[in-house]
């Protein structure tokens, strides 16, 4: 029969939010029975007085049942089990489980709905019990997620940390300060409950759903204000500016919007050109309420950028992005590009269409490994509250470049990369491809105010005259995922690029916008200068491209073309793409980098086999033998793909393949050491 009990669990995780000892409290309690030649499982219900079967929604009920007794010390007299909720006439509606008052016993305190299940439907129907009980408190539980709320009148939720005990007040719990070892617990917490916990992203559509929608606001401004401001506020409490995190739900809401305010205007003032300094947060003090308390929980430094990566790339695309056909690259086929490229201390690295700056904060993270492996420092979190060593700051400052003509990417790119390199940025709102009138833009003084430090320093490394204006630049590495969609028809635009015009001189009518990009980019690059581009896999293939390959090949060695899986850019699009590696030609050593022009030589070829992806834009991960999902160093969720090797948690893939041909090749970024030099 003790086989049989044990049986009530269908797979332990599916009660993660549970502790082994309250598992086994409830199995000790279990029993079965023989119903009509059946074995069928029950326990004795902890407040009803009678035994119950226990389907898994019951075994979710009794343990809360048992901590509401124990951890939080309700008496049972306090609680009821399926309790009436009346709607109108109709009172056929069942609360799982009641908590009622201390002083007015017969008058819902807490309703508790333990319902399997999506999270936003369980939130519906307490929302629904708590209007029409008015009772304060409501939490949803499906044995993996708990999530606790109060009801503030006129009937919104706001989010608590966790339910108040028996002797507490729902002020005690909002008004307990917090640190950052705060948010570590609880970051801690999210991850041993499992991959079914919810991300930063999808907080953030449920508020865009239940609250932002109806705010009157955009919701990209406000939501990037309060990551923006949120980020500051962790960074001050660490650094020992203010004693507790003040991004909390606590006291009134008139007074939790002068915080916030407060806090925000300092961020602008930490971290400038970001914010207009006159902006304001235009949230209502009951919306702004709502929407910290969701996010107060998400510590927002953490090793990689991974917690906030999602959050900003979800609202810039669902803004701006995805309607000009550009669409953030994830950030395994970056960390691919910055090791294949292997960028150092020494070179310049630009990103020519930037989106939420991924290339460039990931060779910054790459180049900081080095800084930091040869000064023998820690690396093991590396987007972090600490201040950098100062060569990892000067190297932001000085080489680490951005472009886009999307003013919202900017912001966003010029925020991570503001933080990440302690004040530094070189990201600028320019149109990479009209660069001819860019003297007007850069004229403009609101314009100049905010990026005029990194425009002067990226025009420092123009090369040729004044005759050729900003076409040509020295960097050493560029990556990029320029737009793919639609075509460039403005006749003064083309009129610069060799690409605008026909074999016969004529002026192309129109030309496909990623092809000018690659002229572009091409124009960007010092002699023996390296370039990693994503392009629709059409561009190889097509007879019609044939022109723009031989453009390429006349300027560049072709280095490596890396066909990615299908799925990779969904669910924003299904357009195959490949990433296409080049250096540019160079045979004096003095101009850059050595890369002898040369007829035949060996090109790397890859195609990624494994799905990073599924057909619904849902990422995959890697898992164990034993079913359970693989984590990084960091304690992040590894996604699936054959592109290199993840912290040694995964098989070598096609980037550490391309290093070896690096090096067999002799190319002039992956130096083969004195010791392997075959006379």
């Amino acid at each position: 029969m003790n086989d049989e009990i044990q049986r009530w669990v269908p797979e332990i995780e599916e009660f993660a939010l549970f502790s082994e000892d309250e598992i086994e409290a409830l199995q000790a309690r279990s029993f079965a029975k023989d119903v009509r030649g059946k074995i069928t499982l029950y326990v004795p219900c902890a407040v009803r007085g009678k035994d119950v079967q226990l389907k898994p929604e019951e075994a979710i009920r009794q343990l809360w049942l048992a901590r509401l007794m124990g951890e939080y010390g309700y008496p049972a007299k306090r609680i009821q089990v399926e309790y009436p909720i009346t709607f109108g006439r109709d009172s056929s509606k069942r609360a799982d489980i009641v908590v009622f008052d201390p002083d007015r016993p017969t008058v819902p305190y807490m309703i508790i709905e333990v319902k399997q299940g999506k999270l936003r439907d369980g939130k519906e129907q307490l929302r629904s019990y708590c209007h029409a009980t008015g009772a304060p408190l409501a939490l949803w539980s499906n044995g993996i997620l708990a999530e606790s709320y109060h009801r503030k009148n006129p009937n919104y939720f706001v989010e608590l940390p966790r339910l108040p005990t028996a002797n507490q007040t729902i002020d005690d719990v909002v008004s307990e300060p917090w640190t950052i070892e705060t948010l570590i617990e609880k970051e801690e917490k999210r991850q041993e409950e499992g991959s079914k916990t919810r991300s930063l992203r999808e907080k953030i559509v449920e508020l865009e759903d239940e609250v932002l929608a109806n705010a009157g606001v955009d919701v990209f401004e406000e939501v990037f204000k309060l990551v923006f401001t949120k980020l500051y506020d962790e960074k001050a409490t660490h650094n020992g500016l203010q004693p507790y995190l003040q991004f909390r739900n606590s006291n009134t809401a008139a007074q939790l919007k002068e915080r916030i305010q407060a806090l925000f205007d300092r961020a602008k003032l930490e971290w400038p050109g970001v914010f207009l300094d006159d902006e304001r947060i235009r949230l209502s003090a009951d919306h702004l309420q709502v929407c910290v308390g969701s996010l107060e929980e998400w510590k927002l430094f953490n090793s990689n950028l991974d917690v906030i990566d999602d959050a900003f790339e979800y609202l810039v695309s669902k803004s701006s992005k995805g309607e000009k056909g550009q669409y953030f690259t994830p950030r395994w086929v970056i960390d691919m590009c910055v090791k294949m490229l292997n960028p150092k201390e020494s070179e310049t690295v630009i990103d020519t269409a930037c989106g939420s700056a991924g290339f460039t904060v990931h060779a910054m993270f790459h180049v900081w490994r080095q800084i930091y492996d040869e000064l023998g420092l820690p690396h093991s979190h590396l987007f972090t509250m600490d201040a950098k060593h100062p060569r990892a700051t000067r190297y932001v400052g000085e080489k680490v470049f951005a472009i886009d003509f999307d003013e919202k990417s900017v912001r966003v790119s010029r925020c991570l990369n503001l933080i990440a390199g302690d004040g530094e940025t070189n990201v600028l709102h320019l149109n990479t491809l009209d660069w001819s009138k860019w003297d007007e833009t850069v004229k403009q003084d609101e314009w100049d105010d905010t990026y005029g430090d990194g425009w002067r320093r990226l025009r420092r490394l123009r090369t040729g005259g004044k005759k050729e204006g900003y076409r040509n630049f020295g960097f050493d590495v560029l990556m990029a995922n320029p737009p793919f969609a639609g075509d460039i028809k403005q006749s003064d635009m083309l009129a610069v690029y060799d690409m605008g015009h026909k074999a016969d001189g004529k002026m192309e009518k129109s030309v496909g916008r990623d092809l000018l990009f690659i002229e572009r980019n091409l124009d960007f690059l010092k002699p023996g200068g390296r370039m990693a581009i994503v392009l629709p896999q059409g561009r190889f293939n097509n007879s019609s491209d044939k022109r723009i390959r031989e453009f390429i090949m006349e300027r560049c060695r072709i280095l490596a073309v890396v066909g990615l899986h299908p799925n990779t850019f969904k669910p924003h699009t299904g357009t195959k793409t490949s990433v296409l590696f080049v250096q540019r030609w160079n045979d004096d050593e003095k101009a850059g980098p050595l890369c002898e022009k040369q007829k035949d030589y060996n090109i790397f070829f890859a195609t990624q086999q494994v799905e990073s992806v599924d057909n619904s834009g849902d990422k995959v991960y890697v898992k164990k033998a034993d079913g359970s999902l693989e984590r990084d160093d960091h304690g992040h969720f590894i996604v699936a793909h054959d592109l290199f090797n993840h912290d040694g948690k995964t098989q070598d893939g096609i980037a550490e393949a391309f290093q070896e041909f690096a090096k067999q090749e002799r190319l002039s970024f992956f130096p083969v050491a004195p010791s392997t030099v075959v006379a």
